[in-house]
């Protein structure tokens, strides 16, 4: 299995594959607009509006596992979308640890490590795919966008 053989929902629940991104740099986040790491959320969308030409794509996949986010994703995504100013796509709520996660997050927790423990500790868990599909870095929640800007573009020059 890769992370193109994964579906994902939009906020409006239509369903897709992630093999639509086959060619372009992602960067997957499990969101919260509730978070105190929110402010993150201009920091992503700098980095996406930046390097978008690029061809690097970010991915907000909300989640209230941690009860820091609005009741469903269309409310998540109109909060980011009206509060932060996103433009980058966002996705339908979703679990990201326990037999109930979302297989994205199944996929990247069980192929990477955090500190300690292959779970996502906290929001704003960041994964740097590269544009063959591989996961090339996690960074932890307090890992701001703008402190790994090097790793984007190292992984954007070799896509």
């Amino acid at each position: 299995m890769t992370i193109y053989d994964i579906e994902v929902s939009k906020p409006n629940g239509e369903e897709y594959s992630l093999s639509e991104y086959k060619g372009k740099t992602l960067l997957i986040v499990n969101t919260a607009t509730k978070c105190g790491l929110r402010d993150q959320f201009d920091g992503l969308e700098k980095l996406y509006e930046e390097y978008k030409e690029q061809g690097l794509v970010v991915l907000g996949f909300p989640s209230n596992q941690f009860k820091q986010e609005e009741a469903t994703g269309a409310q998540a995504q109109e909060a980011c979308r009206m509060t932060y100013g996103v433009t980058f796509p966002m996705h339908d709520l979703v679990k990201v640890n326990g037999s109930d996660a979302h297989p994205l997050f199944k996929y990247l927790t069980s192929n990477t490590k955090g500190f300690l423990t292959s779970d996502i500790k906290w929001n704003f868990t960041k994964f740097l795919v590269d544009a063959n599909g591989d996961i090339v870095s996690r960074f932890s929640p307090k890992d701001t966008p703008e402190s790994f800007r090097k790793d984007i573009e190292k992984v954007l020059t070799r896509s």
